[in-house]
């Protein structure tokens, strides 16, 4: 029983992978986040939906994407090749 329901979770995912458009619920399970928190984000206005009858809020899956990706966090070796350029490119005078 339990290999079925695994299986059958598995396909969700493969059907909401394979959707440009998500539903509540799917963007939930897509960005493995709580439903409250997607609440709290849509009310404040914190991240891209739709609500295009004015009750059912839908999600494009590429600006979900695109969200999730905001503020990256740098390397400590990104940092250092940033020092490294600037350092060569503005000697001391």
């Amino acid at each position: 029983m339990k290999k079925i329901e695994e299986r059958i979770e598995e396909l969700e995912t493969m059907v909401y992978q394979s959707k440009n458009v998500l539903t509540f619920n799917e963007a939930c399970k897509f960005m493995c986040i709580s439903k409250s928190y997607l609440y709290k984000l849509t009310s404040a206005g914190l991240i891209p939906h739709y609500k295009p009858s004015g009750k059912m809020i839908y999600f494009e899956k590429s600006a979900l994407e695109r969200w999730m990706r905001q503020n990256p966090v740098s390397t400590v070796a990104m940092i250092g090749d940033l020092a490294s350029d600037y350092i060569m490119n503005n000697p001391i005078r």
